[in-house]
């Protein structure tokens, strides 16, 4: 399979979902003075991962625009995509006595010990696009965000489609999201799950890229001195594609057309590279969560009931479709 995928394949609109299933879930600091100020507002304590993408830059504006917009005080921090600033930033917002905290963690293991001292503190907690795996599900109120397994397998999907006549194999290579984080882990089991309809479907090789267009193109590089013959790239996340698309580049080969590319987010210069051709399939993932996430958190300070799990609404791009999206896209 020399030549890029061109017929179109199927595309599956994500739903919204809300999952009410009792309590589950998914640096720089401006902190400032403790909360207790008395001026009457929601105070949130939000702790990032970093701004280590196109994605992660739309979602803190999104969030920092929302909170200002519902009058709710934002006390923001940037982990730098590291669990330590993560929890040294959740223990000082319990200091500080926030009404609410939330954050997007960097990774899914070994935050009961902070979470249950927020728990401890009586200040509820909110999980934003990442989930955690602790087995204490009273530890945070509600997870907002994707269906990480459903982006991977419609992926994957799609590329059976693409590929349900193919006679001999198919060899993919995969760029692993950030080790340990849940879109990583959850992305690639969906992605797995799907391609196992087509016995074609090799991934013969997988590596992290941490997610950044740096780590995509350095990983890719390696990939195609290792690999002579690649037919598709599996990104998880469109930073890594279009650091993946330098080296292909490079190695004289055309994106696109000599290697299929599918990525995850569909942030405009994803979307600009498939209307180009140079990718050929997007799963989106939605940044805009503050609207939502400030309704939460108002509801949560409230004392009121939330559902377990709430779903960001969310589709999947061909190249006819990108163009379309893209002169009205806001990230």
């Amino acid at each position: 399979m020399g030549n890029a995928i061109t017929r179109r394949g199927f595309v599956t609109v994500v739903a919204a979902g809300l999952l009410a299933t009792g309590l589950a879930a998914c640096g720089n600091s401006d902190t400032g003075d403790d909360a207790g100020d008395g001026n009457g507002k929601i105070v949130l304590g939000f702790s990032q991962v970093g701004a280590e993408s196109g994605w992660r830059t739309a979602n803190t504006n999104s969030i920092k625009e929302s909170a200002a917009a519902a009058g709710i005080e934002l006390k923001f921090d940037d982990a730098q995509q590291k669990q330590e600033n993560q929890i040294k930033a959740i223990r000082n917002f319990i200091q500080q006595k926030v009404d609410v905290i939330a954050f997007s963690p960097v990774v899914e293991s070994g935050w009961d010990t902070v979470l249950k001292e927020a728990k401890d503190a009586g200040i509820p907690v909110i999980l934003t696009d990442r989930s955690v795996d602790s087995a204490d599900k009273s530890l945070y109120q509600t997870f907002i965000g994707s269906d990480f397994v459903k982006e991977g397998r419609l992926s994957g999907e799609w590329l059976v489609e693409q590929t349900k006549n193919a006679t001999g194999p198919v060899n993919i290579v995969e760029l692993q999201g950030t080790t340990g984080s849940a879109p990583a882990n959850d992305r690639k089991k969906g992605f797995a799950e799907a391609i196992a309809a087509n016995p074609n479907l090799k991934i013969i090789a997988s590596q992290t890229g941490d997610f950044t267009r740096a780590g995509g193109k350095a990983v890719m590089e390696q990939f195609l001195k290792a690999n002579p013959k690649i037919d598709v790239l599996f990104a998880h996340n469109d930073d890594m594609g279009l650091g993946a698309l330098e080296a292909i580049t490079a190695a004289g080969k055309v994106p696109g057309k000599d290697i299929t590319i599918i990525t995850i987010d569909a942030v405009k210069d994803g979307m600009q590279a498939l209307a180009d051709g140079r990718f050929n399939f997007i799963a989106e993932c939605s940044p805009l969560l503050g609207d939502q996430l400030m309704e939460l958190v108002k509801k949560v300070h409230a004392g009121e009931s939330v559902p377990a799990r709430v779903e960001t609404e969310e589709t999947t791009f061909t190249q006819e479709q990108a163009k379309a999206a893209l002169p009205n896209r806001k990230y």
